[in-house]
């Protein structure tokens, strides 16, 4: 029997982020299982990027490798942002691998526009993904029915898509490697202080973050300061492993609440030695004490940072673990905290509720409610005194008490984010889905316009139906499209009339995918001297470009002009005397490269003129360096 092939499509498994290191375990367990012919789609890496070579299973970038279309799609964030995430290069990936299965492991929104491809849900699809506020994030539920495998890494998520109907929706966390995270011996720890230059009997509370705003770096210090004011004997120092250059101006706001900068660490990172120090923070590109090196130290970050090995030396230095947030998908430095055997103060929401409880032997963070400006997501503001009640009664506890609770937190993540425990939940999900028939069209599917929906006596089935049978839809009574209609039959529309606009919206969705032969549209005998000026609407844009139509012909007059428009505007043109062919407008010819060709691809004309396309969106301009061009529409 083959193999199922799986693409796993998230953060590259080498990057320094959450949904990297999850990657990177996933991949790890599924390859030494020998079952599966793995893909790895990382998102942010070029397309075929030599360093993808290197892995141990087929990798590739999610970015288009063309330079001209990179630059153009960076000047738009939208198309860079989507462009990231796969947008360009989803559907070519599909096509050249051909999995049984597709995981996609990102934010839900990083799958914009996903269920409505072709292959969706012909192959195996499984969305897993970090949900982190309520209300749940309303695309998250839009989609949530077109979804049949949906996994969200927190439970809070997937009870309240539950909740709201959603039954099918299961929590899944991310896998932690619980082999890179452990309690070191009190020797060992004593001589990486030493190192360090902490002493035996400082406090050091503890935060591993990416520096977002919704890390409540604010709320912690000010935790830390109410800390110190109650408990002076305490010698406390707050580590704050992160980068110092993103997000919140830490300085700024040690200053502002009268902290003492010394009692406030840092790590830095030696991108020559590789080699960590812990300390007060004083700017970026520091001198290395360890090798010499000028100007090597940062502070760490997703692209120069510490390994596994030393992150967990770090967590060792720690005496308590405090993650204040204000929301989060599953915060994958609380299980590496407890790994090393801390005690973990977590903010008592989202993601945190997993693990802040008596059996994840977590304290929680008591926190108020505010809402986010425009989503209105509830968001979490983590009270500074719970912060301070909590860090105290871990400073007072006794000793075999805090070891009981770290062996205890160290088992429970074992128990439920270990790789071994996800990977082999991963397994049974996949091995319990079946082999992709691959025997479909990468095409729109045809709509029938034809049909009529037997007698069906419930409203709400004979709406289902018709979406099926009229639009190839699947819905359910959840979904928008059929509230809405359920809606309007109750009020001011008969189901014949809603029939008859189901059965126009086939007729016109068949018409915009009906598929042209390009190429039956060109003559045979002018190949090398086709020129092309597309401008598909409006009747006021078309009719000014035929200003333009004498001067170009006068300026190529060996070349034959295709005016490509949609054909209710063909009248405009019929009869001028410098147009060759009018052609119907259709979507590719608003790709400049197709048009004219690029590197061993010939293209349909020798010149191509887009002059509708008036932004940075698209390539109308570049012409692939060709000498032909005496004529610029833009001026």
């Amino acid at each position: 029997m083959r193999k199922k092939k799986v693409l796993i499509h998230s953060n590259h498994c080498k990057a320094f982020t959450g949904f990297g290191k999850h990657t990177k375990n996933i991949l790890l367990h599924l390859q030494k299982t020998g079952k599966y012919e793995l893909v790895e789609f990382s998102n942010g890496i070029k397309w075929d990027d030599p360093m993808l070579s290197t892995l141990p299973w087929k990798c590739q970038g999610s970015l288009p490798n063309n330079p001209a279309l990179l630059n153009k799609l960076n000047q738009d964030p939208n198309l860079a942002r989507s462009a990231g995430y796969g947008g360009q290069t989803i559907d070519r990936i599909i096509k050249e691998e051909k999995p049984d299965v597709y995981i996609g492991i990102e934010d839900v929104w990083a799958f914009s526009g996903y269920i409505d491809k072709p292959w969706w849900n012909k192959i195996n699809c499984m969305i897993w993904t970090t949900l982190d506020s309520l209300p749940i994030l309303p695309e998250a539920e839009k989609i949530a029915p077109k979804i049949k495998n949906y996994f969200s890494w927190a439970s809070f998520a997937s009870k309240e898509l539950n909740r709201i109907g959603h039954t099918h929706a299961k929590t899944l966390h991310g896998a932690v490697d619980t082999s890179k995270f452990f309690k070191i011996s009190e020797k060992d720890i004593n001589l990486i202080k030493n190192e360090q230059k902490i002493l035996n009997d400082d406090f050091i509370i503890g935060f591993v973050f990416r520096n977002q705003l919704r890390k409540s770096v604010p709320n912690l210090l000010e935790g830390f300061k109410l800390f110190c004011n109650q408990n002076p004997k305490a010698n406390p120092k707050l580590l704050l492993h992160t980068h110092w250059k993103e997000g919140w101006d830490i300085p700024r706001l040690i200053k502002e609440k009268g902290i003492n900068p010394k009692n406030i660490l840092t790590t830095y990172f030696c991108k020559n030695c590789k080699k960590y120090e812990i300390k007060s923070f004083s700017g970026e590109g520091l001198d290395c004490r360890f090798c010499g090196s000028e100007k090597s130290q940062e502070t760490t970050n997703t692209k120069a940072g510490v390994s596994d090995e030393q992150l967990n030396e770090i967590y060792n230095l720690m005496s308590v673990y405090c993650h204040p947030f204000t929301s989060g998908g599953q915060e994958i430095p609380i299980q590496e905290a407890k790994l090393a055997e801390l005690i973990t103060l977590v903010t008592n929401y989202s993601c945190g509720e997993d693990c802040c409880t008596e059996e994840a032997s977590g304290l929680p963070l008591s926190w108020t409610e505010y809402r986010e400006p425009g989503t209105q997501f509830i968001k979490a503001s983590t009270n500074p005194e719970s912060i301070a009640s909590q860090l105290k009664k871990v400073f007072n506890m006794k000793t075999k008490r805090a070891q009981e609770m770290g062996q205890r937190a160290r088992q429970f993540v074992i128990d439920n984010y270990s790789v071994k425990v996800i990977g082999e939940k991963l397994e049974k999900i996949i091995d319990e889905m079946p082999e992709a028939d691959w025997n479909f069209s990468f095409e729109a599917e045809s709509k029938n316009e034809e049909y009529n929906p037997p007698e069906i006596k419930n409203d709400s089935d004979w709406i289902i139906d018709i979406y099926k049978n009229i639009l190839k839809i699947e819905v359910s009574n959840s979904d928008e499209g059929h509230i809405h209609w359920m809606k309007r039959l109750s009020e001011d529309m008969s189901r014949e009339e809603v029939l008859s606009y189901f059965k126009q919206v086939a007729n016109q969705e068949n018409k915009k995918n009906k598929k042209i032969d390009f190429a039956e549209l060109l003559d045979k005998d002018d190949e090398d001297s086709r020129l092309l000026i597309s401008m598909p609407e409006s009747i006021g844009d078309v009719f000014l470009c035929t200003s333009l139509l004498k001067n170009i012909k006068e300026t190529y007059p060996k070349y034959n002009i295709y005016f490509a428009t949609k054909p209710e505007y063909f009248d405009i043109l019929d009869g001028n005397p410098f147009i060759h062919k009018v052609i119907p407008y259709s979507k590719g010819l608003d790709n400049l490269t197709a048009m004219e060709g690029q590197g061993n691809h010939k293209g349909f004309f020798e010149v191509a003129f887009l002059p509708f396309i008036g932004t940075q969106r698209m390539l109308n301009y570049m012409h692939n360096g060709k000498d032909k061009i005496q004529f610029n529409l833009c001026t």
